[in-house]
């Protein structure tokens, strides 16, 4: 029996007993739990935010918040103030492309660099994704982007799907960049193509190590490093089949030659992929959960969840956990959220941030996530 089967399997008896394979006794019940819910602030269509360490910066607790329609605000967690910030590249808003990531540089005491992903027209209606940095200003007048520099291009195709463009640091300072395959399919296992692939650059966008670091991928919407240096991918599949992958150099991810999850038509996908030389995902789900940005945790406010993997979910409107244990995964708690979760960041406390999507029943809000008493 194929693990697709046997999860098949495994659902109907769950169902018919009431339950499922990732509920836990948190789900659907915010009395149980384990943190309080706070709003900060209101946004609308967010989808990324950035703490910003350092001094000079105006508001305490500081944080940068992209929404997809092109604005850029600079955020006190603490107050919710909000301030708009000047400078943001012209961005081509349409489906699911717009302002995506925005992600502080490690140096940014030093440099004020930010780095942001954004969707970018091309020739003939096309588009791609596209990465740049500009110096943060931070003045007495409004806050703005100085000097915006685009380094990295994605291919430009048509479609507004599957831009991806997540930003992961790595601790030497160099960028690891997901590039979506565009719901173009075949892109992601032709190496002459940057579409589903993940990308190593130094900060100045030179590739390292050649075109791409991994290949094989549909639309990773979360990428994070643990603190013992493995790099963590959350991967949206197709009708089914969503992933948390450890990504590896040189490794091919299958897509969309292999997969726990079938095409939106309801045609079947193979779901070999060591027979077929690919990678496993350490975990996946089906049906979706719609994964979205991740972080490892590494607070001391839920020390229980010290180095393990949370991240959001929309479809399923939740915010999941799952346990790291070096390179292995395991499934642990999925809480009911009720919007669409878009981003999870972790303040200087040990405290989480969430984005509401903004759409879909989602308010946009931002909130606050603390230990319950």
């Amino acid at each position: 029996m194929t693990p697709r089967l046997m999860q098949a399997a495994l659902l109907l008896v769950l169902t018919a007993c009431g339950g499922s394979p990732s509920a836990t006794a948190q789900e659907g019940d915010p009395a149980k739990r384990p943190f309080t819910v706070t709003p900060v602030a209101d946004f609308d269509t967010p989808w990324a935010m950035t703490f910003l360490p350092g001094s000079g910066v105006r508001m305490t607790n500081a944080a940068l918040v992209s929404e997809k329609d092109g604005r850029l605000w600079l955020v006190s967690v603490g107050s919710g103030e909000k301030l708009a910030v000047a400078g943001v590249p012209m961005v081509k808003v349409g489906g699911q492309g717009g302002l995506g990531d925005v992600v502080a540089s490690p140096d940014f005491a030093g440099n004020r660099r930010i780095y942001l992903t954004f969707a970018e027209a091309g020739p003939n209606g096309t588009s791609g994704a596209a990465l740049g940095y500009g110096t943060l200003e931070l003045g007495k007048g409004q806050p703005r982007l100085a000097n915006f520099r685009v380094i990295w291009r994605q291919q430009k195709v048509g479609g507004n799907a599957h831009f991806a463009h997540r930003i992961a640091f790595a601790k030497d300072g160099t960028i690891f960049l997901s590039s979506g395959e565009r719901m173009k399919f075949d892109p992601a296992q032709d190496r002459a193509s940057n579409l589903g692939k993940i990308i190593h650059m130094d900060a100045e966008g030179r590739l390292i190590g050649g075109p791409f670091f991994t290949m094989g991928h549909r639309n990773v919407l979360g990428l994070a490093f643990a603190s013992d240096g493995h790099l963590w991918a959350t991967e949206m599949g197709p009708r089914g089949g969503d992933e948390l992958n450890l990504i590896q150099q040189g490794r091919n991810y299958g897509w969309p030659e292999s997969s726990y999850g079938s095409h939106y038509d309801g045609r079947d996908i193979p779901d070999d992929h060591r027979g077929k030389g690919f990678a496993e995902p350490k975990l996946w789900w089906n049906p979706s959960i719609s994964p979205a940005g991740l972080i490892i945790y590494s607070g001391d406010l839920f020390p229980e969840w010290k180095g393990d993997a949370l991240f959001g979910s929309l479809s399923g409107q939740a915010l999941l956990r799952a346990d790291l244990d070096g390179t292995n995964a395991r499934k642990a708690d999925q809480w009911d959220m009720g919007a669409r979760i878009r981003e999870v960041e972790q303040g200087s406390r040990g405290e989480i941030y969430l984005l509401e999507d903004g759409g879909r029943g989602s308010q946009g809000r931002l909130l606050r996530l603390e230990p319950a008493k």
